[in-house]
């Protein structure tokens, strides 16, 4: 019998989607509810909804777009801020990375060092896929898992 998780994932940055997604890592059988941002730009504030029970974050910028790369920087911050500094999953996407040399304004190099920085999975997606790509969504899960459960060992005792 598959155990059923419900993990709540926000993507923030450049034209996001928002559906809600069932897929299996492992043995386990995951629901993703994603929440869409499209349009949000560095000088909005984060509602809160974008951070209580939210157990992962998917930022996506457009490799085409250095302004695009720049609002995932600062959105990034803000999370991080509101969030209490903690740990949390994050996984970075440089989006339409097919696309010309040409018209890339943020090299592969940067993004990958940007999520390293931020102790973040790295990931290039295509323009052509509409829906972002299932191996997103298991990277997310998984560094959700890997998070909580290396926070959970070095939590050993709770204040009341």
């Amino acid at each position: 019998m598959p155990l059923v998780r419900y993990r709540k994932v926000v993507l923030l940055g450049y034209r996001s989607v928002a559906y809600n997604k069932m897929l299996m890592v492992g043995k386990d059988e995951f629901h993703l509810q994603l929440v869409d941002t499209a349009g949000q730009d560095e000088y909005t504030i984060l509602p809160h909804s974008f951070i209580i029970g939210i157990h992962g974050y998917v930022l996506v910028y457009s490799v085409t777009s250095l302004k695009s790369f720049q609002v995932v920087k600062s959105l990034h911050s803000k999370l991080y801020e509101s969030r209490g500094k903690t740990r949390m999953p994050v996984v970075l996407v440089g989006n339409k990375a097919d696309l010309s040399l040409e018209s890339r304004q943020v090299k592969t190099d940067e993004g990958r060092k940007l999520a390293d920085s931020w102790g973040a999975v790295f990931l290039e997606s295509s323009a052509k896929e509409n829906q972002m790509t299932q191996g997103i969504f298991t990277k997310v899960i998984e560094e959700i898992d890997r998070v909580d459960n290396s926070y959970g060992e070095q939590r050993s005792c709770i204040l009341m």
